[in-house]
């Protein structure tokens, strides 16, 4: 049985106009395009959703333009993390009162805490609110790894219900299902291997790829949540080049390149993230033309 954040969510981006405001009609029109295509929840305002150039008052206008359009529809969680644990909880409680479902917070950056100081952090904020929280582990962007004994330590507080691995480590991911009791949610934060992960127990995907393949991200997590892994690596294998191609520079430019390919959205990034270069783009424009994904995705 599917429960809240399990299946195939999406790390959603944050589409901007050119002047550089939040696009408030293109982020309802995206949210209802992810429902309408059989998305399980939605991700605002993390990697994806270039979190780190927005302000405050952008993250919250984001997370209550997502939760009123979801209209419970589709859980939402909100993206809540940071260096500072005191505006960690700050942003958490404003969230809370927004009404979203969940937070997804990404372990603290640049200080490189220890492994004690990363479980007060989440303690800490896991005290602060009645949420259900998943942490976030990304240790290429974050400069340190949260550690299998420190989830499993995390899991036995009430409302840490899981974690969003993308160390990349596979076996790191094994000994977490491992370690953490069975209600424990180990999703996916690669969507190269995703099936893998859940091939090992994972539960679901936070997918960059579903921000312009909903339907057919949605499916491959289905599949497998199903055990017709035969079925979710056929389509897996169809999609791997487009899965791949996202990250030939850094998320979320290459999404980006291909929603406003797409007709999705206007192609605006904050600084310091810029277009992407012009080998990366054809890279990006042939994957689109291979896979016949040009001209597919009309506006909803």
């Amino acid at each position: 049985m599917r429960t809240p954040f399990t299946g195939a969510g999406t790390a959603l981006v944050t589409p901007f106009r050119k002047d550089g405001a939040i696009d408030d009609a293109a982020v309802r029109r995206l949210v209802r395009r992810q429902i309408e295509s059989g998305i399980h929840f939605v991700s605002p305002c993390g990697t994806t959703g270039e979190a780190p150039t927005l302000s405050h008052h952008e993250k919250l206008r984001v997370c209550e333009l997502v939760a009123d359009e979801t209209a419970r529809r589709v859980p939402v969680l909100a993206g809540a993390g940071g260096y500072d644990t005191r505006d960690v909880i700050g942003l958490v409680r404003e969230l809370e009162r927004l009404g979203v479902d969940g937070i997804l917070s990404v372990t603290p950056y640049y200080n490189k805490p220890t492994q004690e100081g990363l479980y007060q952090h989440y303690k800490a904020i896991a005290e602060s609110t009645s949420l259900p929280i998943v942490l976030y582990n990304v240790p290429g962007r974050t400069g340190v790894n949260l550690e299998v004994q420190t989830v499993a330590r995390l899991a036995a507080i009430r409302n840490i219900v899981g974690v969003k691995e993308a160390s990349g480590n596979v076996t790191q991911m094994s000994e977490i299902v491992r370690a953490c009791p069975d209600g424990f949610l180990v999703l996916s934060g690669d969507d190269p291997i995703a099936v893998a992960v859940m091939a090992i127990g994972g539960r679901g995907l936070i997918s960059v790829a579903s921000n312009a393949l909903p339907a057919e991200m949605a499916q491959v997590i289905a599949l497998a949540e199903k055990g017709d892994f035969a079925a979710a690596r056929r389509l897996h294998h169809w999609l791997l080049p487009f899965l791949q191609v996202n990250f030939c520079e850094a998320n979320p430019i290459p999404i980006k390149a291909a929603m406003a390919a797409m007709g999705l959205l206007e192609e605006a990034y904050r600084l310091p993230l810029v277009p992407p270069s012009p080998a990366a783009r054809d890279k990006i424009m042939k994957v689109l033309q291979e896979l016949k994904l040009l001209g597919s995705a009309a506006r909803v």
